[in-house]
């Protein structure tokens, strides 16, 4: 029979004696990590591609616009302003949105490392709290760097950049709010379906589907059906020619119609910057929009985002370690 063997070291104990941070600490820690993570920082290249590439892409249209207003002026009508710009890069925000957002929540719950981060002092509205500033902070990146490269391109190609800037200032303030407004929007919906998934592809399968058919629901429960009235006609040769004419057009849903195009989710934060720019879409279903109350889609919008927020919190508050 053996005997187990063993030796035991003394190596002595210390208290640890070095800065103690505390919660807010923590806190900070979390969102740096978050914010490399969206940054693909401290991972591979293919990791680094897509937030690198999402930069180039939003800042593209810029570089297009100020070209044109190299060639025909910055005041010249045809050229997309900052009012527009929003809406040239909405779709490229979304999609980048539904496949950056998961990687901030999922792993962390898959691999068992929430169970770390959900002791004291961090909480679980501490954790959402940090991962949800990450993400916003390059959301915010993403949605003011054309902007701003806009603004520069048109004063540098303004025959008079002092007159330009004081006759078009109020564009910086306004396109600061909406920024922030696409920025919560594109932010807070994505990270709450996460919250309810262990896989990523289905995270951003769910926000990529929600987004891309709210636009053809909405298109087909406020499209217009048209009555066509015929007529025909004989020549002196005894040729008939037949002849046709638009009659009265209503929506499909009549007096409802205008509410079914809130169902275009997607379009929800560019509505809030048209309203701060004062300006108009002229697509259809923004046409039959307009017809609500502007208390409305402010209503609406702040439902989408409150309540998927509320969501996100509430299924972290109720995780348990």
């Amino acid at each position: 029979m053996t005997q187990a063997q063993g030796e035991i070291f003394d190596i002595g104990y210390q208290h640890y004696d070095g800065p103690r941070g505390g919660r807010l600490r923590a806190v900070w820690a979390l969102w740096v990590n978050g914010f490399r993570t969206t940054l693909g920082l401290g991972r591979g290249a293919l990791a680094k591609l897509l937030p690198f590439g999402m930069l180039i892409a939003t800042v593209a249209p810029a570089a297009g616009i100020l070209i044109l207003a190299a060639i025909l002026g910055p005041e010249e009508d045809l050229i997309p302003s900052h009012e527009d710009y929003y809406e040239l890069i909405a779709i490229l925000l979304l999609l980048f949105s539904a496949i950056i957002a998961p990687e901030l929540l999922i792993p962390d719950r898959r691999n068992g490392v929430i169970n770390l981060y959900l002791v004291r002092p961090l909480t679980a509205m501490d954790y959402v709290a940090a991962r949800w500033a990450a993400f916003l902070a390059l959301s915010l990146i993403l949605v003011y760097s054309g902007q701003v490269f806009l603004l520069i391109g048109f004063l540098l190609t303004a025959s008079d950049p002092v007159d330009y800037l004081r006759d078009n200032w109020l564009d910086i303030p306004k396109f600061l709010a909406a920024g922030a407004l696409v920025a919560l929007f594109v932010t807070t919906i994505p990270l709450a379906v996460s919250a309810f998934t262990t896989r990523r592809a289905y995270a951003a399968a769910v926000v990529i589907a929600v987004f891309v058919i709210s636009l053809p629901v909405a298109g087909a429960l406020t499209s217009q059906s048209c009555e066509y009235e015929f007529t025909a006609t004989t020549t002196s040769d005894g040729t008939t020619i037949e002849s046709s004419s638009m009659g009265d057009c209503e929506r499909v849903t009549g007096d409802l119609a205008k509410w079914f195009t809130l169902l275009d989710v997607g379009r929800a934060p560019i509505h809030m910057s048209d309203m701060i720019f004062g300006s108009e879409s002229e697509d259809d279903i923004a046409e039959v929009r307009n017809e609500l109350h502007d208390s409305i889609p402010i209503l609406w919008y702040a439902l989408l985002v409150l309540g998927p927020g509320a969501l996100l919190l509430y299924r972290y508050r109720r995780m348990t370690i």
